[in-house]
């Protein structure tokens, strides 16, 4: 196990894994060295879930130590290069030099057995299986010891952070909130207490039909923020009022599915294919005072920062949110009509 260091004086933690977490780029456009794709699972840890479509009907299996699950959908295993670890192994140090154990689970989700298959491009119905694997895997864990909080997250292209070019998400969990939630979360509280209601249910309302606006379905609205860190980023948030992913309903996952797919493969066409990380923003699901409207946001990697960004915290986007919507809405509309068979 590896260890979370504190800045010596910020609220900044930096995992520090135990030896070289870097897994061997896949670089064989045929997947033929990949340890995700089919045929090669003796390659990972045995699956915890593999989610096998059949007859129409989703079975939950899992792998045992006489047989490996086969002509699966999704698969989810143990990382074996992970950022944090369950093992026993617990050394702390005292300040200004602070240490803790970086105890979590590492977790990886193949979203589908298609290696050349890329998120912005897996049908809808394997984002909604993907999806219900999410929904699974944040329940199990949040009934875990010393599990605080549930991270999700894609890097896809190697400029984005992606080491194995297969699609897939990371899980990783932690025994303290991450600073980025704590902040929105502490901000929501804030906001709440002020105004009495909730600031994302707030904006919604002012993004919805607006400028920004990139896509709304049934259930969930895209668009590009209003003060956005990076050009052509936007978020997706569920319209009405809710602060856990694990109680949305199968309706709900089936109408996120349509507008991850729209979105990313709207997004893939108008920044041809620029590499991308996406992120849910979760409240933590055990006991919390300070909540905040759950939602995913997405962030295209088209330039790199400066000493301003990296020095300081003030982010320059040369790119309006306004012109990000417009483009991006109109290649997510006309990906959301080719998904419904509207010509």
């Amino acid at each position: 196990m590896g260890d979370l260091r504190k800045d010596y004086v910020l609220d900044k933690f930096i995992v520090m894994p135990e030896a070289s977490q870097a897994v061997s780029e896949d670089r064989n456009s045929d997947g033929s060295n990949c340890p995700y794709c089919p045929g090669n699972e003796s390659m990972t840890e045995p699956a915890i879930l593999a989610l096998v479509v059949k007859e129409g009907m989703l079975q939950r299996l899992s792998d045992s130590e006489d047989s490996i699950i086969e002509d699966w959908s999704v698969r989810v295993f143990q990382s074996e290069k992970p950022v944090v670890a369950t093992s026993s192994a617990t050394s702390y140090s005292e300040k200004p030099l602070y240490s803790e154990p970086a105890y979590g689970y590492h977790q990886i989700v193949v979203a589908s057995p298609d290696h050349n298959q890329s998120l912005s491009h897996i049908s809808v119905e394997q984002w909604g299986n993907v999806l219900v694997v999410i929904q699974d895997r944040v329940r199990w864990l949040y009934t875990q010891k010393s599990v605080t909080y549930v991270s999700i997250y894609v890097n896809s292209g190697a400029s984005a952070g992606a080491q194995v070019s297969h699609p897939h998400l990371n899980i990783v969990t932690f025994s303290s909130i991450p600073p980025v939630i704590d902040t929105e979360a502490e901000g929501a509280h804030r906001f709440m207490n002020e105004n009495g209601n909730c600031p994302a249910c707030s904006f919604i309302g002012v993004e919805s039909s607006g400028p920004r606006q990139i896509l709304a379905t049934d259930n969930f609205i895209a668009f590009c923020p209003w003060a956005p860190t990076y050009p052509y980023e936007f978020w997706v948030y569920p319209k009405r009022h809710i602060t856990s992913f694990s109680k949305i309903t199968q309706k709900e996952i089936n109408d996120l599915a349509l507008m991850l797919r729209a979105t990313l493969g709207g997004m893939s066409k108008a920044l041809r294919d620029a590499p991308f990380n996406l992120v849910f923003h979760l409240s933590p699901e055990k006991k919390n005072s300070r909540l905040i409207h759950w939602h995913i946001e997405v962030y295209p990697q088209m330039n790199t920062w400066s000493g301003l960004e990296r020095g300081f915290g003030v982010f320059v986007n040369h790119v309006r949110p306004e012109k990000s919507a417009e483009i991006l809405g109109s290649s997510c509309r006309k990906e959301l009509a080719g998904l419904v068979g509207i010509v």
